[in-house]
């Protein structure tokens, strides 16, 4: 019997890669995803991930690109519902997608998402992030406690020499379209948590290959639990296939 996995965007500027591809497996694999917007709006990528970041590199792989169009297409993903209207208890898994242009800032910061995100962590069923997507965890707060619902698991996230490597390789051109915010992700992630030094993981030292999904060798996520933490894009596939375990 397939699932129901929750997957809030913000209305622009997600990556479509992990958008997608968890989308594509989990969808062939019999599960029904619902996307949720701030305010219902039919969301829409980062463009500069379909088209190449510079002179045509830095943006997503062929088949994710597909599968993004494919997405497009679907009728989930042009009619989102909106993030104040979620029953957290109404779904079976939560999925939180990365991305860092600067309309990923709606999504990261808003008080109304984190609330539902919080809700559903307490439900003690699965959860993904990947790449900036574990800020919305790390920002969400524990209403008993006060603390991020984070502050005991371990995970990864956007490692900041990726963050930092992105922003010098662009920032000629582009500005800080690499740094959504003053603070790297993994400064903020460690923050949140009881003992970074042993509870975050950084994983090996990758400068921009893509795993594929033939080929995990070069991918890292991270298990706990019921928890599905990973690094950036290229990391998808493998990341996608351990939630999909976990339903």
């Amino acid at each position: 019997m397939g699932r129901t996995v929750l997957v809030p965007l913000p209305d622009r500027d997600f990556d479509p890669t992990e958008a997608a591809v968890p989308w594509r497996l989990l969808t062939r694999a019999g599960h029904r995803v619902v996307f949720a917007t701030e305010a219902g709006a039919r969301p829409a990528c980062d463009p500069r991930l379909l088209q190449g970041v510079v002179f045509g590199k830095l943006g997503a792989e062929r088949e994710p690109k597909a599968f993004y169009r494919e997405l497009e297409a679907a009728i989930e993903f042009q009619r989102p519902v909106t993030w104040a209207s979620l029953d957290p208890a109404a779904y079976d898994a939560l999925l939180l997608p990365g991305g860092h242009a600067p309309g990923m800032r709606q999504y990261l910061g808003r008080e109304v998402l984190q609330g539902k995100v919080a809700a559903f962590w307490e439900l003690g069923r699965p959860v993904a992030a990947i790449c900036h997507g574990v800020l919305v965890l790390a920002r969400s707060r524990d209403p008993a406690t006060g603390r991020s619902v984070l502050a005991q698991s371990r995970t990864t996230c956007l490692p900041g020499y990726m963050e930092r490597l992105s922003y010098c390789a662009t920032f000629w051109k582009l500005g800080r379209y690499y740094r959504t915010y003053p603070a790297y992700v993994e400064e903020e992630v460690r923050a949140a948590l009881d003992d970074p030094a042993r509870q975050f993981l950084r994983g090996p030292l990758n400068l921009g290959r893509p795993a594929t999904a033939d080929d995990d060798r070069l991918a890292f996520v991270v298990e706990d639990g019921r928890y599905v933490s990973a690094r950036w894009p290229g990391d998808a596939y493998l990341f996608a296939r351990k939630l999909l375990e976990r339903l």
